[in-house]
């Protein structure tokens, strides 16, 4: 139905309504990349091996938080707040501060066993064994 032409013009324009086209992707990706790459290396400069273990175990059970942190570490060494490397105990104190600081969410996980349990003598009668 669609000839080539019209379906060109409709991905050419669909291109054009998300503003962005190959290059400029490209040219994003680097930009994140560069800021990643200054971001770790700071954060290299400014933590010591243990503090620095203990945020990367913290990335990986809660990004947005290790984010945040690593957000608020730069922050404080750009206004001197830091003069040495954080050390883990430094780190454990900064993070307890922050956990007093934000609102702690109430999560539950709730298991219905009744709907879940599989009683394995109820199968043994459904096949007259």
């Amino acid at each position: 139905m669609d000839d080539p032409e019209l379906a060109a013009i409709r991905q050419q324009r669909l291109q054009q309504m998300q503003g962005s086209n190959p290059e400029q992707q490209k040219a994003q990706q680097e930009q994140r990349q560069a800021q990643e790459e200054m971001k770790n290396s700071m954060l290299a400069q400014l933590l010591d091996q243990d503090a620095r273990a203990r945020l990367n175990t913290l990335k990986l059970s809660k990004p947005d938080k290790a984010q945040m942190v690593e957000g608020m570490i730069i922050r404080m060494a750009q206004m001197g707040q830091i003069g040495g490397k954080l050390d883990d105990a430094s780190l454990v104190k900064l993070l307890e501060s922050l956990n007093q600081q934000m609102p702690r969410s109430n999560s539950t996980v709730k298991f219905d066993r009744r709907r879940a349990a599989m009683d394995s003598d109820d199968d043994d009668d459904d096949y007259g064994i």
